[in-house]
C-alpha cells in the first residue's frame, strides 16, 4: 500500500494533465465550451419537467428540482463510466511507448467528468433557489452521497476498463445497461408507488445509484437521509471499488497483448 501511494504521488501531475486534457477534448468543438455543462442540464430539466410533469400530473414547482437532482447524478455516472470504459484502448499509443501506471487512465476519465459535474451543480442551486427550495442544515449531508458517487463510479469504471480491453462489444452492451439503470433510478417519476407495491420495488432498492440519488435528494429538500439506503449505498460503493481495483490489477499486465 505504501508503494502504491508513493507511486500515486509520483504521477499526480500527470493525472492532473490527463484530467485537463479530458475536459479540453470534451468541449473542443463546442462554441459554449465549459458553459455547456451548465446549459445542457438546464435544457434537459425543462424538457423532462414539461413532458413527464404533464404525463404524470406533477405540476408542483419542486418537481423540476426533483428531476434535475436525479438527472445530474445519473449523467455523471453514465459519462464517467463510459470514459473509463474507453480509457485503456483510447490511450493504447501511450501505454505501448512509455510506462505509466495504467489505473491513471480510468481514474482521469472519472475525475474530469466529476469536475464538470461539480460545476453543473451550480444550475441545481440556482433552480432550487428560484423555485423556493431553500437550503437548510440537512443540505450539508449532500457531501456524503456525492463522495460515495465518486467512489462507486470509479469502482464500476475500473471493472469496465478491464472488461473493455478483452471484450470490445462491452461499449455497446454498457449503453443498454445504462438505459436500464436510468429507468430504475426514479429520475423523472416518484418511486413511492413502486416501492409500496411490494412487487417490483426491489428493482430500486437493489440499485446503489438510486439509493445515492435518493439520499442526495433528501439533502436537497431538507430531509434527513434514509440510513438504510445510505448504508447500502456506502457498502456497495466500497465493495465495487475493491472488486474493481482487484480485477484491474490482476489483468493489467495482459492489456498490452490486446490493445
Amino acid at each position: 500500500m505504501r508503494a502504491r501511494m508513493k507511486d500515486f504521488f509520483r504521477y499526480r501531475y500527470l493525472l492532473w494533465e490527463l484530467v485537463k486534457k479530458g475536459i479540453k477534448l470534451k468541449y473542443r468543438r463546442s462554441y459554449l465550451g465549459i458553459l455547456w455543462s451548465l446549459v445542457e442540464p438546464l435544457l434537459t430539466m425543462i424538457v423532462l419537467t414539461v413532458v413527464f410533469g404533464t404525463l404524470f400530473g406533477h405540476d408542483e414547482k419542486s418537481f423540476a428540482v426533483y428531476v434535475l437532482s436525479g438527472r445530474l447524478l445519473y449523467t455523471f455516472f453514465s459519462q464517467s463510466t463510459n470514459a473509463a470504459l474507453r480509457s485503456i484502448r483510447g490511450n493504447s499509443g501511450m501505454i505501448k511507448k512509455v510506462y505509466v501506471p495504467k489505473y491513471l487512465y480510468p481514474l482521469s476519465g472519472v475525475l474530469f467528468n466529476y469536475v464538470i459535474f461539480l460545476l453543473s451543480l451550480v444550475v441545481l442551486v440556482a433552480v432550487s433557489l428560484a423555485l423556493g427550495v431553500m437550503p437548510s442544515v440537512y443540505t450539508f449531508q449532500a457531501i456524503v452521497p456525492l463522495l460515495l458517487l465518486l467512489v462507486f463510479s470509479f469502482g464500476v469504471g475500473m471493472i469496465l476498463a478491464t472488461v473493455g480491453v478483452f471484450f470490445r462489444d462491452m461499449e455497446y452492451l454498457w449503453g443498454v445497461i445504462l438505459m436500464l439503470v436510468m429507468y430504475t433510478c426514479a429520475i423523472f417519476y416518484y418511486p413511492e408507488r413502486l416501492l409500496n407495491s411490494g412487487k417490483k420495488g426491489w428493482l430500486l432498492k437493489l440499485n446503489p445509484l438510486y439509493c445515492l440519488i435518493a439520499c442526495f435528494r433528501d439533502a436537497v429538500f431538507g430531509r434527513a437521509m434514509n440510513p438504510k439506503m445510505l448504508l447500502f449505498a456506502g457498502g456497495s460503493s466500497l465493495v465495487v471499488l475493491v472488486v474493481g481495483v482487484w480485477v484491474f490489477y490482476k489483468k493489467q499486465d495482459e492489456f498490452i497483448l490486446h490493445i
